[in-house]
């Protein structure tokens, strides 16, 4: 069944890839390696997974919006499972089963407006201190795990946190190659720019230059929206702003051993003034040190504009 994707539709969509730090933080659950993949192979777990998911269907539903559900699927590469004890084999398994946990919490909600995306990675850390990839590299590295979706029932995949325009380059054109509409999401540092000082404008532009612009549409993630709040420019082909709720850099949140949850209804209205800036924007949501109040406080205030 096709359903309509965020940018054919006037549908303003709810999202939430906080849930790494709502795992460790709130529900006190170890995420080795940063993955929450593993956590599909065990039924208590696996539980939590669904459950967090089942409330962000359930919010979004009671205030009108239509909401994208995200596979834990960020970190089930080869070279970030692999020291985690992930074989090829049980990779492409564990990538199909959670579309399909995610699936089960689409069907059980009877909607229309809930999307399967399924999250894309980096190959490294975003903030790993090694050499960028080519292009190519990164085309033929994102096709295994490309491959292991394309066969699934993903409305899209949504590549969050590159800030290496080669990889993000490549990520695009392997999502291509297996027939996947993709969604490329940057992740900006305090400036507003990626980590090697390219202009969020010009990180776009290059993309789409590089590949005919497939991108269904860009967003930013990781991010609190001061980081980005000059930076945006109403970029007609940025539609999305996922928030981290700190203020502090990624090397600062790096070193915290306490969570920062800054201020949920700050937050809510910063992200629905950037929403009136940018009007193309009509997907946002939670990252980093985010949970379900600080969506209710973004719904509010983007509800009232």
């Amino acid at each position: 069944m096709e359903r309509a994707l965020p940018h054919e539709s006037e549908t303003r969509f709810l999202v939430y890839t906080g849930t790494g730090t709502d795992l460790i933080f709130n529900h006190g659950i170890e995420l080795p390696g940063f993955s929450s993949f593993p956590l599909l192979e065990k039924p208590d777990t696996r539980a939590v997974l669904a459950g967090q998911m089942a409330d962000l269907v359930a919010f979004s539903g009671e205030v009108g919006l239509g909401c994208i559900l995200d596979a834990p699927t960020w970190t089930a590469n080869r070279d970030r499972a692999a020291p985690l004890g992930y074989a090829p084999e049980r990779l492409d398994a564990v990538n199909k089963d959670a579309v399909a946990l995610m699936e089960e919490v689409r069907q059980a909600s009877g909607r229309q407006d809930v999307l399967v995306s399924a999250c894309i990675g980096p190959r490294y850390d975003p903030y790993a201190d090694i050499p960028p990839m080519t292009a190519e590299d990164a085309r033929t590295y994102h096709s295994a795990q490309m491959a292991s979706l394309a066969g699934t029932s993903v409305d899209m995949v949504t590549a969050y946190t590159f800030n290496r325009l080669s990889e993000a380059v490549g990520c695009v054109q392997a999502a291509a190659d297996h027939g996947l509409p993709i969604v490329l999401s940057f992740v900006v540092e305090t400036d507003g720019r990626l980590a090697d000082g390219t202009s969020l404008t010009t990180a776009i532009d290059h993309v789409d230059q590089e590949t005919g612009a497939t991108p269904l549409f860009f967003m930013v993630n990781c991010a609190h929206p001061s980081h980005f709040a000059n930076a945006l420019t109403a970029h007609p082909r940025l539609r999305g702003i996922v928030v981290n709720a700190s203020k502090c850099s990624h090397a600062e949140l790096d070193e915290a051993d306490t969570l920062d949850e800054g201020d949920p209804d700050e937050l809510g209205a910063e992200v629905a003034d950037q929403m009136r800036r940018n009007p193309a924007i009509t997907v946002f949501g939670g990252c980093c040190g985010t949970d379900m109040r600080h969506l209710r406080s973004m719904a509010r205030e983007v509800l009232q504009k």
